[in-house]
């Protein structure tokens, strides 16, 4: 589901910006983005995530 935000009746145009960007990190959109922006083999996506759970331990 896409981030929305419907803008208040006397409220400025920065903080419905300022909501919107914050429902998109909490919804996930900008990682995701990221993640997809360039392509990743599935030896480096192997390799980035046995790394991430030797630095959890």
């Amino acid at each position: 589901m896409p981030a929305k935000v419907d803008i208040r009746g006397d409220e400025s145009l920065d903080n419905a910006l300022r909501r919107f960007k914050r429902s998109c990190q909490q919804a996930g959109v900008i990682t995701e983005m990221k993640k997809r922006e360039h392509y990743e083999k599935p030896s480096e996506k192997r390799r980035r995530i046995i790394a991430r759970r030797k630095k959890k331990i």
